[in-house]
C-alpha cells in the first residue's frame, strides 16, 4: 500500500505520510447507492421565506 505526502503547512506535517487507498476506492460514489439533498432555501410548502440566513445568494444586475 502507497504512502500518502501531506505538504508542510504547519511543522508537524512536515512528516506526515497516511495510507493513501487508491487501491481499494472509487474515485466517485456508485451512483445507485446515494440520494440527493432535496435544499428548499428556507422556504416552507407555501414557497414564503421561513428560516433566516437561508438562501438567496447572488443578485443578478438588472440595471
Amino acid at each position: 500500500m502507497a504512502l500518502k505526502d501531506y505538504r508542510p503547512f504547519t511543522p508537524s506535517s512536515r512528516y506526515k505520510q497516511l495510507p493513501s487507498f487508491e487501491e481499494i476506492t472509487k474515485k466517485e460514489p456508485e451512483k445507485s447507492l446515494t440520494v440527493a439533498l432535496k435544499k428548499s432555501g428556507g422556504r416552507n410548502h407555501h414557497g414564503r421565506i421561513t428560516c433566516r440566513h437561508m438562501g438567496g445568494g447572488t443578485s443578478a444586475n438588472t440595471g
